[in-house]
């Protein structure tokens, strides 16, 4: 991958990020005027310069929230329930595996949007869901009709199996690396809005899903454009960053660990449904923990239960972290890619900032801001730094930019038991929509859960 910039939490003479672009920015097309048909090619470093200007503005942390510690635990502890309020309409997904999705799409009121409008596609951290506030922060503003400041965009939140009310009904979890779930929700996504472009939205471990997914897909990818914020990149690394520090390994990886565990509890009668499947094994040697950090975790459930074979289960938690890992994805990338880290974030201590060298990769480091937070001082509430260039992002990439229109996917077709797949697909892929869902409160967290991880 290059060069990796190792980063600790510290006191800076300035507040300004460090934006990193391709020695050979890619040219996009873009549209020259709002609504235009006439179309010209732009350098992406000079796109952004002009359209997302707020990328190359100071993050200036809350005066009592002056450390990356401090932002990330009030990521965690702080009370969102009265900001950026968010009703969803859910749709469960049955794949062929037997395992439920949950794919929570905004406005609840489907029929607000037009059915070509953007859609951005959003991916979770570690154990959350819709309900997360780093996610509220962007889509109650995204989502809003264009007469009330808004962009007028529909939103569909994958949420994984297990999270945000979500059943499990396979033996089988999620990881950071594992991307068929994310393949399968963006072929329904993709086959109910098919004239829609898709953006990629990712927070934490979703940042590494959907950056995965999309150097594993290339020119086939189903999302148009793609923006990451705290992505974990090496996971390894950062696993080994996070136990080789007091704070890393007490507060916060255990912290990951026991979010992980109770996830397990409580989804642990159909995990362990049939008692000599592996993962039935795992989820019985992993109630046996107590406060684990987060590598005991995955070494005893997620290196099994994380994903199907061939590649699971692997032998250790580092092999499974190695393989996991994004960093080394971002030179496949073949959509235009924004990435969003801080310079002190305790989860997150090795930001990778040459981009692969891809020219549509653009690798942004604020000097504060903790994992998931930056956190400043908003119109009367606390407001988050990220938001207004998310949005520009947002903007620029679904009214502005011309995607390559036969960069769809595979074809998808519709097989004799009702599942749609995709044609030339080796993988034992598919989905059907099933009952359930319908109208969900997004503002509520799930009880015993740690949100902002």
């Amino acid at each position: 991958m290059g060069a990796i910039l190792s980063v600790a939490s510290k006191a800076y003479s300035h507040y300004y990020p460090t934006i990193h672009f391709a020695s050979k920015p890619a040219l996009l097309k873009v549209r020259k005027h709002d609504g235009s048909n006439e179309v010209e090619e732009v350098s992406i470093k000079a796109l952004l310069e002009t359209k997302c200007p707020s990328l190359w503005s100071e993050f200036r942390p809350l005066w009592w929230l002056f450390n990356g510690h401090l932002q990330t635990i009030y990521c965690v502890m702080g009370d969102f329930s009265k900001n950026d309020l968010m009703w969803y309409h859910r749709v469960f997904l049955r794949l062929t595996d037997g395992g439920t999705l949950g794919v929570d799409f905004a406005p609840a009121d489907l029929s607000k949007v037009k059915k070509d409008a953007p859609i951005i596609v959003v991916q979770h951290g570690l154990t959350g869901g819709s309900y997360e506030p780093y996610v509220r922060a962007i889509l109650s503003r995204a989502c809003a009709p264009v007469e009330e400041g808004g962009l007028g965009y529909r939103a569909a939140v994958i949420n994984f199996r297990g999270c945000a009310g979500v059943p499990i009904t396979s033996p089988l979890l999620y990881s950071a690396g594992h991307t068929d779930d994310t393949r399968q929700a963006l072929m329904y996504i993709a086959q109910e809005y098919p004239d829609a472009p898709l953006l990629g939205l990712g927070f934490s471990l979703g940042a590494n899903v959907l950056t995965r997914y999309l150097g594993e897909e290339g020119t086939l990818s189903r999302v148009h454009s793609a923006i990451m914020l705290g992505c974990p990149w090496d996971l390894r690394q950062n696993n080994h960053g996070l136990l080789n520090s007091f704070s890393g390994k007490h507060i916060y990886s255990k912290g990951m660990g026991g979010n992980l565990l109770r996830l397990v509890k409580r989804h642990l009668k159909s995990l362990i449904k049939d008692p000599d499947h592996q993962v039935a094994k795992a989820a019985f040697e992993t109630l046996k923990l107590n406060n684990p950090t987060l590598e005991k975790f995955d070494d005893t459930f997620t290196r099994i239960a994380g994903g199907p074979s061939p590649h699971f289960p692997f032998p250790d938690a580092d092999a499974y972290y190695v393989w996991g890992s994004s960093h080394n994805m971002v030179g496949k990338i073949t959509v235009p890619f924004l990435a969003i880290n801080a310079a002190d974030d305790p989860v997150v201590r090795h930001v990778p900032m040459d981009g692969g060298g891809n020219g549509l990769v653009v690798m942004e480091l604020t000097k504060g801001g903790g994992h998931l937070g930056w956190f400043q001082a908003g119109p009367g509430y606390v407001d988050r730094w990220t938001t207004k260039p998310v949005l520009e992002w947002l903007k620029l990439m679904g009214q502005d930019y011309v995607r390559d229109p036969t960069q769809k996917g595979l074809r998808i077709y519709v097989d004799e038991d009702g599942f749609f797949r995709e044609e030339g697909r080796k993988e034992d892929l598919g989905y059907k929509v099933i009952e359930g869902g319908g109208l969900i409160d997004g503002n509520g967290g799930e009880d015993g859960m740690l949100q902002g991880l």
